[in-house]
């Protein structure tokens, strides 16, 4: 996935709502159609196709055609390229943290004090 800001905001966008995660949720599983995405969901299956398309135009999602089904599928290089990028900034700040921690334990070490069990 390119690292652009439309890229990046389109599928984000598309992750903030509810039920879009929900039927990313369900596709994790496998792929289903349409009708089969719309069954735990108190909205239309037009409203569900609505959000579909979305979740496609971000690239989240494919379709394809089965005779006269045509499924749902998940994009999941496309959610390894979200996790990527997340993981990158999660690693920065992990690393801060440890930093952070052996200064804190240094300080208690010097001062003679014990540090406390988180529980």
């Amino acid at each position: 996935m390119d690292a652009d800001n439309g890229s990046l905001d389109s599928a984000f966008m598309a992750l903030s709502d509810p039920v879009r995660r929900g039927i990313i949720a369900r596709l994790s599983r496998g792929p289903a159609t349409v009708n089969e995405l719309a069954e735990p969901f108190a909205i239309t299956k037009q409203a569900v196709s609505k959000h579909i398309q979305v979740l496609e135009q971000a690239g989240l999602v494919t379709r394809t055609r089965d005779a006269q089904r045509r499924p749902v599928h998940l994009n999941p290089a496309r959610l390894e390229a979200l996790t990527s990028w997340i993981d990158q900034y999660r690693l920065v700040h992990e690393g801060r943290f440890r930093r952070l921690d052996t200064v804190l334990q240094s300080r208690a070490a010097a001062s003679g004090e014990l540090p406390k069990e988180s529980s």
